[in-house]
């Protein structure tokens, strides 16, 4: 039965001017066990007045027994004249049994609507820590601009949140030249203080903050840090940054360096790979993080993020120590934003020699993969960044594998935990049982006849093990080709867990193989009697390799597989290339058959691929002592497309459209658009614009879109159109499809020409060719066949139609054969031809034999289109267009 205490509630208001209130305060505390609702403080137990200047008023709150108390809701209604109030603190003294506790939950704040933040309710708790933050800024700083400017404080015991700079004084202008401004920020306790962050928002039109220095000073401790700065943050000047982080300078302590850590990103070699999106990153080590940062100046030339692309890019930052995870992702702006990521790899200078390794291997796209634009990815490890070079002789691989583990602290005494290193090389695999004592263990192998190292395996523990173990590291470096890695497991073994964890092998210049995650569905059949109780394991075999045996049941107990069950675990391993077949074991005490249907092995984070096993037949009965072990070989594989997300919504056809170009001529005469796809094409429909301001196309049901055409309403300009950017994105669905603008003019960079066309870039299917077609027009040798009207001409085929192009030839005489060229997204096979003039002229009529056409540059393939017809309106049936078949 919980106890119903007196809570006695003393309140110091501050001694700063007009720190009084008249208003009516409430309180609502806060313990383990729950709260009290909030109380109005009625009457103090020791003033007439309360919430004087300068006082200290006694309040008791009776409440059922709240446990540990551990934060304090404090407010006023406003009501009164004078109602701000600047709150020193709150100390709260109770006592239960014969145990007494005070608490003390520093606030120090205006609760004020018109100063401070402008809150009339504080959230204070117990371990409360208050900053005074002296800002400078330099004297050739810009005048301040609206721009949002925070800081982060990290210490010992963790970080603050993001501290906004925002004056306490309604209208009153911070970060002027040579000022010094001067803010009170609140943080949990924070620990020892080793680096702040300091970063402004990217506005348009922002010139740049020239900061000269911080100064914090804890208010409770009278701890002090300075922090020289003397930087700027600007994306016009120095470093082109608007993040800056700056290690504390302390007596006590060794002050931190500070990197450049160059972040590689390395996109994929697939359709659709690349991304125009704005791209961010956060690093994580065992010291802090760099916050988010965006990756704006790649140190590699040309467009950033392009397929089969690396990217580079300086993140400075206050020493992490060891890095251990990523989180990048993008903000799905710009057309085809999704990108298929490969990995990242960062360094901690350009000079160093070995970098940080984050596979990925998949996509960050709303519609494909996980169907998320943001991952965290934990390292592999760290490599060498390029081979050894070594003379010829000692290319060998003679020498020794010597190698480290590092792991948490045991005492000597304790028993050593045996663990077993299986190291998987393209040849055979070899075992070594290890027991580990102390912090670190170092071991020597040849490691012969395994050849190259392909990944490493860590099983156990193979003994009674009286507390769980970390094991962070294991170094491996070769004497005698001087290959180094180091493999960042970074795992708990358990007592009572037969635990199994691997890592590629991470060489220079290769690309380490990803860890995949299998799920493995167990179909235990419906047959009587079908089900079983007793010890299991499994191992999956691939092209590459296998995944080791994986226990299905933990140690020390049974694993029931009932009837007609489905039954999914899980496990990680490197990846195992094609799946081949899978080894079950099973062991029953009670001498039970097992009769298993098939598994399913799925693999769930890369090709999305179900592997299916088929067994139908039991598991005999066996001795006590030994497994029965049975080889399943694979039946089949069925791969689902890698369009995983379906759409909740259908496409009602209506898309927005995004065209950005530059050096347009003032009097160009309207463009139409024409969308092509799988079932059909949509009607023209007018640019509106060229400048990058969306707008509506409605298409239809035309399935998916294969090409854009833009069609020039009017004669040929005297020059081209500089294409930047063409982008599509289904209102409804969301989808976006993306489009190669690079090298990209409307209507040829002339202007010689009247349509241009753009394939589609899908993620999933590479994009349509584009194809130079040599278009061959044979005029007829009856006398008048020749015409010099403006001849045109539409060409079909299986994947739509190239549009109405006018052949650049002035006069098709009689006899002659004309060839023109036209470019066009691949037609597929050709099907018909439209042909026509517009009867403008003397002897306008036209007898055309025939028209050719084949792919430029080819010899074999052409397609020959009859006529032998007049197109003339004053001979046969006056036409002056045909269709030719």
């Amino acid at each position: 039965l919980l106890l119903v205490l007196v809570y006695e509630v003393h309140v110091y208001t501050g001694a700063k001017l007009g720190a009084e209130t008249d208003s009516n305060v409430f309180i609502n505390l806060i313990g383990t066990r729950g709260d009290t609702g909030k109380r109005k403080l009625h009457r103090s137990k020791n003033n007439n007045v309360k919430f004087r200047h300068g006082q200290m008023d006694i309040f008791c709150i009776k409440a059922v027994s709240l446990g540990d108390l551990e934060k304090v809701l404090i407010s006023h209604d406003g009501a009164g004249p004078g109602n701000g109030w600047f709150l020193d603190k709150i100390v709260i003294k109770q006592k239960e049994g014969k145990e007494a506790q005070e608490v003390a939950f520093p606030c120090n704040r205006w609760l004020d609507e018109y100063q401070d933040d402008g809150k009339t309710e504080r959230e204070l708790t117990v371990n409360t820590q208050q900053w005074r933050v002296q800002v400078k800024t330099d004297g050739d700083s810009p005048e301040p601009q609206e721009c949002k400017r925070t800081l982060v404080i990290y210490g010992s015991k963790g970080k603050s949140d993001e501290l906004l700079l925002s004056p306490q004084t309604p209208g009153y202008v911070c970060f002027l030249p040579r000022a010094t401004d001067e803010f009170i920020v609140e943080t949990g306790d924070l620990g020892d203080v080793y680096k702040i962050r300091v970063s402004c928002d990217d506005v348009p039109g922002f010139e740049g903050w020239h900061l000269k220095s911080f100064h914090l000073e804890e208010l409770h401790t009278k701890q002090e840090l300075n922090f020289d700065c003397k930087c700027w943050l600007s994306l016009n000047r120095e470093d082109k940054e608007l993040v800056k982080e700056f290690p504390a300078v302390n007596e006590d302590q060794k002050t931190l360096p500070v990197y450049k850590y160059v972040v590689s990103v390395h996109i994929g070699d697939r359709w659709g790979a690349e991304t125009f999106a704005n791209v961010y990153i956060t690093l994580y080590g065992k010291r802090g993080d760099t916050g988010v940062r965006k990756l704006h100046t790649s140190l590699a030339e040309g467009r950033k993020f392009q397929r089969n692309k690396v990217d580079s890019f300086l993140v400075e930052a206050v020493s992490l120590s060891h890095l251990q995870k990523v989180v990048i992702g993008h903000d799905k702006e710009g057309y085809g934003a999704g990108m298929y990521l490969k990995m990242v790899t960062v360094k901690e200078s350009q000079d160093s020699d070995k970098e940080w390794v984050f596979p990925w291997w998949n996509w960050l796209d709303t519609h494909l993969g996980l169907c998320e634009t943001v991952c965290e990815i934990v390292t592999v490890g760290r490599r060498l960044i390029s081979s050894p070079k070594l003379p010829e002789i000692n290319m060998k691989s003679s020498g020794l594998w010597i190698m480290d583990i590092a792991g948490s602290d045991l005492s000597n005494e304790e028993d050593p935990i045996c663990l077993s290193f299986i190291f998987y090389g393209n040849l055979s695999c070899k075992k070594l049982p290890l027991q580990v004592t102390g912090k670190a263990i170092q071991f020597k192998d040849e490691l012969a006849d395994i050849g190259s190292i392909s990944k490493v395996q860590v099983t156990g523990p193979h003994s009674e093990l009286k507390q769980p173990w970390h094991l962070d590291l294991l170094h491996m470096k070769h004497t005698g080709t001087k290959e180094e890695m180091y493999l960042a497991f970074d795992c708990w073994f358990n007592p009572n867990e037969d635990k199994c964890v691997e890592l590629p092998a991470l060489y220079a210049d290769q690309e380490p193989l990803p860890v995949v995650e299998y799920a493995i569905h167990l179909h235990t059949g419906h047959l009587k009697k079908a089900d079983a109780t007793g010890e299991a394991y499994l191992c999956i075999q691939g092209e590459k390799s296998d995944s080791g045996k994986r226990w299905l049941n933990s140690r020390n107990s049974l694993i029931t597989f009932a009837r007609g069950q489905v039954d999914v675990f899980k496990i990680k391993a490197v990846y195992l290339g094609k799946l081949n077949q899978v080894l079950v074991g099973f062991k029953s005490l009670k001498k039970d058959e097992w009769f298993l249907e098939k598994i399913v092995v799925k693999e769930v984070f890369y090709t999305f691929s179900a592997h299916v096993f088929v067994h139908n037949d039991w598991i005999n009965k066996c001795s006590k002592k030994d497994f029965v072990e049975v080889a399943i070989p694979l039946k089949e594989t069925s791969v689902t497309s890698l369009l995983t997300k379906d759409f909740d919504i259908k496409s009602k056809g209506r898309w927005q459209m995004w065209v950005h170009c530059t050096q347009v001529p003032e009097d160009v005469p309207d463009i139409q658009v024409v969308v092509f796809g799988r079932k059909g094409k949509s009607p023209a429909q007018e640019v509106q614009n060229l400048n990058d301001n969306p707008f509506l196309l409605t298409v239809g049901d035309i399935g998916d879109i294969t090409k854009v055409s833009f069609v020039l309403s009017g004669p040929c300009l005297g020059r081209g159109v500089k294409l930047h950017k063409l982008r599509l994105k289904d209102l409804d669905t969301k989808q976006e499809l993306g489009f190669h603008t690079e090298t990209q003019w409307l209507f040829g960079e002339d202007g010689s020409e009247t349509v241009t066309e753009l394939a589609a870039v899908r993620p999933d299917k590479p994009p349509l060719r584009g194809v130079l077609y040599s278009i061959s027009v044979h005029t007829g040798t009856l006398p008048a066949s020749g015409t010099h009207a403006d001849v045109f001409i539409t060409v079909f085929g299986e994947q739509g139609d190239s549009c109405k192009r006018r052949l650049r030839h002035s006069n098709f005489e009689r006899g002659q054969v004309c060839i023109s060229e036209m470019r066009a997204v691949d037609l597929g096979q050709l099907s018909k031809v439209l042909v026509e003039h517009h009867n403008i002229g003397y002897g306008a009529g036209w007898y055309l034999d025939q028209i050719v056409i084949r792919e430029s540059g080819k010899a074999d393939g052409q397609y020959a289109f009859l006529c032998q017809q007049w197109l003339d309106s004053g001979v046969g049936d006056a036409q002056t267009e045909r269709m030719l078949k």
